[in-house]
């Protein structure tokens, strides 16, 4: 009986650690086309939480102030999407641009990262 309840605890122990929320993205590097300062540019992230547990995203951290972002929703079910809406402001932002994005999750890994890349060209001087 002792052993019985021994090899229970040890595999409902075991099978608890197997859970756990896994944040799947399909690109976690976006480049955006060469674009004139003074535009914004928009992309959204789109995940899945393809793990057993739900996801939960604690926080998102952004490089730069020009980096607004909107989430859908803070915690993502199993097997349910989650979307986040990242908007840059080129403005006094030029050439080659490389930002990330971090988010604070209950993942194995913590972090999850994503980034995006954009050469952002001068507004021509217009003098006339």
């Amino acid at each position: 009986m002792k052993n019985l309840l021994l090899s229970i605890l040890l595999l409902k122990t075991a099978l608890g650690y197997c859970q756990e929320a896994v944040f799947s993205v399909k690109y976690p590097v976006v480049k955006f086309p060469k674009t004139q300062e003074g535009i914004k540019r928009n992309f959204v992230f789109e995940f899945i939480n393809s793990g057993t547990v739900p996801l939960e995203i604690y926080s998102v951290d952004v490089e730069c102030t020009c980096i607004d972002f909107s989430l859908s929703n803070d915690v993502i079910q199993p097997g349910q999407l989650g979307h986040l809406e990242v908007v840059f402001d080129t403005k006094g932002r030029l050439y080659h641009q490389d930002h990330s994005i971090i988010l604070i999750t209950n993942t194995t890994k913590r972090r999850e990262k994503l980034r995006f890349k954009i050469f952002v060209e001068p507004k021509p001087n217009s003098k006339g």
